[in-house]
């Protein structure tokens, strides 16, 4: 989908040429205008995907203060005829006075014309994510239809059954949800993102424990001792795979989320934690916990670096301030946890007994 439809509720008092010439300089692909009643007009702009956002930090600067004002954002598949392709937001050389520049680089948030054509907008990976950030039925379906599906895979040594329950992934969204929830300052995503990850966690692991004091659970089995051997590599695995999750929830690539959910997966090692406590094999389940908790690290700190990369930031100044905080808070914990776990599998792996001799 290259273009979006911006359709705005805008009162008429804020309406001016002003306005419509800045909109002009964002090579606005269609733009017209309807009235409507109350001293209102409703404004349809067709533009690229690419520079949505830009667009819509304007209009949320300069209208978002007066009542009635309202956007409404639609994906289009097509135009007809195909516009041009996309040049720069300013033009390499231009007559306008300082100061307009000036004006114009405030209401694109600092923007450069690499970061828009780099991602979708702020809001529509805001409105993605947080749809999958919260409780319902359907995700503790999930949780219950993954756990158990990883479970029977792991205890029959099922490689193919084990991709199913990976590509289930009902974990993978609340962290992806945490982490822009870290770097817009937003506590009620971050809430919401947090209460859904426990509840998922706390589902699956009471029914592995379950399935692991009452069945028999083989610790020889290929598939489930694998995921008790954590290394260094599964660190750097889950990091990339995160960074490439995380891009693509950005750039709305959401084939490519279904190799990352089978690279870092979270439920196979949370339930070969919960078959392996269940039956009374601590050891061998501590590396499953080792394995599922080095993922959720990284997938957090992965997701909250590439946000950041990709200049994904709130535009309220208030809020600025607030994110800045959130991020060097989650920054902190999430790293001197990474630091944590790869002491925890270099002392699990003996590299400090080495050492010592």
């Amino acid at each position: 989908m290259a273009y979006r439809l911006i359709i705005a509720t805008i009162p008429l008092e804020k309406w001016d040429n002003n306005m419509e010439s800045l909109l002009k300089r964002y090579d606005v692909l269609s733009m017209w205008r309807a009235d409507s009643p109350d001293d209102q007009m409703i404004l349809n702009i067709l533009i690229r995907r690419e520079k949505t956002e830009a667009i819509l930090n304007l209009l949320q600067r300069y209208c978002s203060d007066v009542e009635g004002f309202r956007v409404i954002l639609v994906p289009v598949e097509a135009s007809i005829p195909i516009p041009p392709a996309p040049v720069r937001i300013l033009p390499e050389e231009t007559d306008e006075k300082e100061e307009d520049t000036f004006i114009l680089e405030e209401l694109v948030d600092r923007l450069g014309s690499k970061e828009l054509v780099d991602r979708l907008s702020r809001q529509e990976i805001y409105a993605d994510i947080s749809d999958i950030s919260r409780v319902s039925k359907v995700f503790i379906v999930m949780i219950v239809l993954s756990a158990l599906v990883a479970a029977i895979g792991v205890l029959n040594n099922n490689v193919a059954v084990i991709i199913g329950a990976m590509v289930i992934a009902p974990l993978f969204g609340p962290n992806m949800a945490l982490a822009l929830a870290t770097v817009l300052g937003d506590k009620e995503l971050a809430f919401n993102a947090l209460k859904t990850n426990f509840t998922g966690i706390i589902t699956a692991l009471v029914i592995s424990m379950m399935l692991g004091f009452f069945s028999e659970v083989d610790p020889t089995i290929p598939e489930l001792f694998l995921r008790t051997n954590v290394g260094v590599g599964s660190v750097t695995l889950a990091l990339s795979s995160g960074i490439v999750g995380a891009l693509a929830f950005t750039r709305g690539f959401r084939t490519t989320l279904v190799g990352v959910m089978v690279a870092v997966a979270l439920v196979p090692p949370l339930v070969t934690f919960g078959l392996l406590f269940g039956s009374g094999n601590y050891f061998l389940a501590s590396g499953a916990l080792l394995l599922f908790l080095v993922n959720l690290v990284c997938i957090n700190l992965a997701g909250v670096i590439t946000f950041l990369t990709q200049r994904i930031r709130p535009i309220i100044p208030d809020k600025l301030e607030k994110a800045r905080r959130m991020t060097n808070t989650a920054l902190f914990i999430w790293i001197f946890l990474l630091i944590l776990f790869v002491v925890l599998i270099f002392q699990r792996r003996g590299v400090f007994d080495v050492v010592r001799l």
